[in-house]
């Protein structure tokens, strides 16, 4: 196990999952525009190391996945233009989680709310505990989430319950959020970290160009009409069987082994 362990935002690297750790537990794990900025770069080595081929993104301490922003930091940001930008500025780490290429597991327990639930919505699989709280209380403060989460919200559930989130402020706990499909997995305290990261694993022993393909692929689905997406899919079907890691893994399968896929 390697990577960098200093900083409020950490990286291990377990095998070729990229463990990502939000580590500021004092303080529910709250996002600085510091974080933001480390976050940031983290995601940019994530998606130029290919040697990393998923991502475990989780939350330190007992209490929290992450409670959003630090509202007291808010105002580092500056003003109304500078918000905008901050897109552009390694300044949004909801964003950056967004821009991961590699496929991403949330581990959620705890406070899941605000930027935090962001996060787990830019993911693309979610585990969580029965104590995980999700809410999107930025309503009762004046605004809402500008990193996805009206956006992200509809996407994943729906107009209907994406709106009983975002227009109350309400918290929802894990065993609802699996209800409702916000959640993939509900899994004790005491196993979710150890779940996640089995899935992660499971998810780097695919073709990676295939895997980063398949998450590219589901958000083409969300966002152009059908007849399009099929367009679309067969033209990455087309590449990826004449990639190194497709005869790899034909060849695998008429030779009744596991298939060694190289990212080629």
């Amino acid at each position: 196990m390697a990577g960098h362990t200093d900083g409020e935002v950490r990286l291990e690297r377990i095998g070729r999952v990229a463990h990502l750790i939000i580590d500021r537990p004092a303080k529910l794990n709250a996002m600085t525009v510091a974080m933001d900025h480390q976050m940031n770069d983290l995601v940019f080595e994530i998606n130029n190391d290919k040697a990393i081929r998923s991502v475990l993104l989780s939350g330190a301490g007992d209490r929290a996945f992450c409670a959003g922003s630090d509202i007291t930091d808010l105002d580092e940001y500056g003003d109304n233009w500078s918000y905008r930008n901050r897109f552009d500025a390694r300044g949004d780490y909801a964003r950056a989680v967004w821009l991961l290429r590699k496929p991403v597991v949330a581990a959620v327990h705890g406070y899941c709310i605000g930027g935090g639930l962001e996060m787990a919505a830019a993911s693309d699989i979610r585990v969580g505990t029965p104590d995980a709280a999700f809410g999107a209380g930025e309503i009762n403060w004046g605004w809402h989430g500008g990193s996805g989460q009206t956006q992200l919200l509809t996407h994943l559930l729906g107009p209907g319950w994406a709106s009983r989130l975002l227009l109350t402020g309400e918290r929802i706990d894990g065993t609802e959020a699996y209800r409702i499909g916000l959640l993939q997995h509900l899994v004790p305290r005491d196993e979710l970290i150890e779940h996640a990261l089995a899935l992660a694993t499971t998810i780097s022993e695919r073709a990676p160009i295939a895997a980063e393909r398949v998450k590219h692929m589901v958000r083409v689905a969300q966002n152009v009409p059908l007849e399009t997406g099929l367009l679309v899919e067969n033209d990455s079907f087309s590449y990826l069987m004449m990639t190194e890691d497709a005869a790899e893994g034909r060849a695998a399968f008429a030779e009744r082994r596991a298939p060694k896929f190289e990212g080629r």
